[in-house]
């Protein structure tokens, strides 16, 4: 077992490489060394434990990426607080994440100032509101609690401990508070780290939310391990981003496939890479096997897939950075060492290397997700984690995902999954977004139907996307309809809203 804190993490870099660049926030031009991310989180455990925040309360953030974000993140952790994360996609939603995470202190950003006023009668728990950009109405300063300089008290904090609570995307159903300890996370992201082979002389750049333990575990905390330099932005814009990596010598992007096929783009219309970059890792949803051929032939560059749940405080498999044989394309990569990973029937009965099953993880998930005892029961059986994925291994341990047990479509007694159909579709030029989702059916029960969102400025019709699918996939098109729409409805963590789309389709069948 680990006994290593987040904060322990902060603070052995910060001995081995005291003057090294530890943080860069591209908005704001703003960088620190490890030395002085040091010596800001102590000032903000030092202030969060003069307005009475104790270990085990919850810090809530609801913010923008930015450099004050990861500060909010340590300076709770050092008290041995939880770092609870909101998304501000989920502005709407704000009184109903507060009050289910049920912080002591919230702290936002200024933008966001009049969706936190408006929302106070309905947030009891918080007693302290902290504005990043200055003083508000009912807020207190960021800056002017860190220029006090206090001093944290002395908290015992461990591997057993909880640190980080974020959300599920929501994209099959109504969000999820997951709980991480330290001591686990922080061995997973030691393995993420060996895994992608960082050094000290590693940059990296994370354009994705901090809210979500994505951008945890595949940004912050692996680089932290070695003593590389991590980067945060807030606005993303695909030129913009090459141009910064190129000057900055960023050497890996973490992204999910909706950015990395922009910032390809980016790349053909320049015509090179950006000069440092050695690999992109994709997370958040699957990767179209394309993308990763075109990264690699084009550029000459790894496109590196995650596959992890916010359940896991890690992944379940990783790629390698480097260039993969063009049948692994449709693979993800093998399992992590500090899990095993285990694909099953219905029954929890291990199948054979190349049966579909569900997967099953055991070692170093969640404690649990916060104040759904029952959903946490069923989650973790038998000592391991149940993720309702369905996927395959190989002879080489590579995972290859096919889809949600719960998105899995029966048409006439054959058991249909999602993927296979939605990266057909994805093939096409015309195409942005594929999402395939059930169409109730009184002869067959369900059949697959596709919903579509083009690109800008593409032209597409129904019945053309339906041929190319046959000539792609040809007797195993299982598609009966595609509808194209003119925006995918999204969830706050990038992901299709594929329950949305779901509700919509049962709403509208009326046999």
């Amino acid at each position: 077992m680990s006994f290593l804190t987040f904060a322990d993490m902060l603070r052995r870099a910060t001995w081995r490489l005291p003057e090294r660049q530890f943080l860069h926030w591209s908005d704001r031009g703003r960088t620190i060394t490890y030395a002085e991310g040091e010596v800001l989180s102590d000032a903000v455990a030092g202030a969060l434990a003069e307005l009475g925040v104790h270990k085990g309360d919850r810090v809530g953030i609801f913010a923008h990426n930015g450099l004050d974000y990861v500060m909010a993140m340590f300076g709770a952790w050092k008290l041995g607080a939880i770092s609870a994360h909101i998304n501000v996609l989920q502005a709407d939603n704000l009184s109903w994440f507060v009050q289910d995470a049920a912080p002591r202190v919230l702290i936002y950003t200024g933008d966001l100032h009049e969706v936190v006023a408006r929302n106070r009668p309905y947030m009891p728990s918080v007693q302290h509101y902290i504005c990043f950009d200055g003083e508000r109405p009912g807020a207190l300063d960021w800056n002017a609690l860190l220029a006090a300089r206090l001093t944290p008290p002395a908290v015992h904090v461990d591997g057993n401990d909880a640190a980080h609570l974020s959300y599920t995307s929501g994209s099959s159903g109504k969000p999820k508070g997951v709980i991480l300890a330290h001591g686990p996370t922080a061995r997973a992201t030691h393995c993420i780290a060996e895994r992608l082979q960082l050094t000290k002389e590693d940059i990296s750049l994370g354009p994705t939310s901090l809210a979500s333990s994505y951008h945890l575990v595949g940004n912050l905390l692996p680089a932290i391990h070695r003593g590389a330099c991590v980067g945060v932005r807030a606005r993303w814009d695909a030129s913009t981003v090459w141009q910064e990596m190129d000057r900055r010598g960023v050497t890996f992007l973490v992204a999910n496939p909706l950015l990395l096929g922009e910032l390809l783009s980016s790349c053909r219309a320049v015509g090179r890479k950006p000069v440092a970059l050695r690999f992109v890792l994709s997370g958040g949803a699957p990767v179209p096997p394309e993308l990763k051929q075109a990264y690699q032939e084009e550029l000459g560059v790894p496109l590196v897939e995650s596959y992890g749940q916010s359940e896991l405080g890690g992944f379940v498999a990783l790629g390698y950075p480097r260039l993969e044989h063009s049948a692994k394309f449709a693979a993800i990569g093998p399992e992590l060492p500090d899990r095993e990973v285990r694909i099953t029937d219905e029954a929890g009965r291990e199948v054979p290397i190349g049966t579909p099953g569900e997967i099953l993880i055991r070692g170093g998930v969640m404690i649990g997700y916060h104040n759904l005892p029952e959903k946490t029961a069923e989650a973790l059986r038998d000592g391991w984690l149940h993720t309702g994925d369905v996927g395959v291994m190989d002879a080489d341990g590579y995972i290859r995902l096919i889809g949600r047990w719960s998105e899995r479509i029966v048409m006439n007694g054959q058991v249909i999954f999602p993927r296979p159909l939605e990266e057909a579709l994805l093939r096409h030029p015309a195409v942005r977004y594929a999402c395939v989702i059930a169409q109730p059916d009184p002869h067959a029960g369900q059949v697959p139907k596709a919903v579509v969102e083009l690109h800008p400025g593409a032209e597409a019709t129904p019945e053309a996307l339906m041929e190319h699918c046959n000539t792609v996939l040809g007797a195993a098109n299982t598609l009966r309809a595609i509808e194209i729409i003119a925006h995918m409805p999204m969830t706050p963590t990038g992901k299709i809203g594929r329950a949305e789309l779901q509700a919509r389709e049962n709403q509208r069948s009326v046999w």
